[in-house]
């Protein structure tokens, strides 16, 4: 079995071959309609509109910045082989800080000590995924952010499951994790299919492999790593989709400063444009995700 960082690794060197697309000028995660096809495989999120760019703040007013992010949770933030911060988030950070031309550090910790460490001062802000909530905006202030994470259905690939629409999958027996938003959802919008909870993501996918349901319907994000990587075998797609209901499955990730930091905040927004502008972050979006979870 390959450890996560060598996966990781494979993965990025597979991906690196594969041209960037350039920054799109709409937003692919937008809710789809009733799709027969599967979606563009190199689809990258975009959240930033050329007409309206961030102004530039008064970035000499920051000298350093130092980062938190979480332990475990790749391909997004986890430690690399050498057990330094490593993963797209990092990435992202080191990037965010060439374009302000500031120093910055990068600290892991556990994701429920990151929000209080912020607010204690032990740094300046968080990327680590946290969803952007009306809970979570009482604690702390956000970027704009730089992706959301859909939902998706998966089917084998031997499995011809084309019109997605709820009332085309009537009778279709859809695994999803119990107790999620994802079954929330499924149970709001799709009411005839056929649900078949599972305690955990792992054995959702066992019973997809094993033909037991006709769909799987979960995060978008783990899927793709999944479908990527040498645990699905090869053995499945994505089909219809992306959801993107915000009710459902939040408002989006950024990242996370203290509340009232609005030079820190500001300096995010303008340097993940940036990014977005020149064509780095799709570079980097690429690396980790060639298999897009839109």
């Amino acid at each position: 079995m390959l450890t996560v960082a060598a996966l990781l690794a494979a993965m990025i060197a597979t991906a690196d071959a594969q041209p960037a697309n350039q920054p799109p000028t709409t937003n692919p995660a937008a809710p789809a309609g009733p799709a027969n096809t599967i979606n563009n495989p190199m689809a990258v999120p975009g959240f930033w509109d050329p007409r309206r760019r961030p102004e530039r703040p008064d970035l000499s007013r920051i000298a350093v910045i130092r980062f938190l992010t979480e332990t475990d949770y790749p391909p997004f933030n986890y430690a690399g082989p050498d057990g330094a911060p490593a993963g797209f988030n990092v990435e992202l950070a080191r990037l965010i800080c060439e374009e302000i031309k500031v120093a910055c550090t990068v600290q892991m910790r556990r994701f429920d000590t990151l929000v209080s460490a912020l607010n204690s001062n032990t740094g300046d802000a968080v990327i680590a995924s946290i969803a952007e909530t009306p809970e979570m905006r009482k604690q702390v202030d956000f970027s704009d952010p730089y992706y959301r994470t859909p939902a998706r259905f998966v089917s084998r690939r031997d499995v011809a499951v084309d019109d997605m629409r709820p009332e085309a999958l009537e009778g279709k027996k859809i695994a999803v994790v119990a107790g999620t938003a994802h079954e929330a959802f499924l149970k709001t919008l799709f009411t005839e299919a056929e649900l078949k909870p599972y305690p955990n993501e792992d054995a959702a996918r066992f019973a997809l492999k094993k033909g037991e349901v006709d769909l799987l319907f979960g995060d978008g994000i783990s899927l793709a790593f999944w479908l990527n990587g040498t645990d699905s075998a090869n053995c499945c797609v994505f089909r219809g989709g992306p959801y993107v209901e915000s009710r459902f499955f939040g408002e989006g990730v950024g990242i996370a400063v203290k509340r009232g930091n609005d030079l820190l905040r500001q300096a995010f927004n303008w340097a993940l444009f940036r990014l977005w502008e020149k064509g780095r972050f799709t570079d980097l979006w690429l690396r980790y995700f060639p298999i897009s979870p839109y």
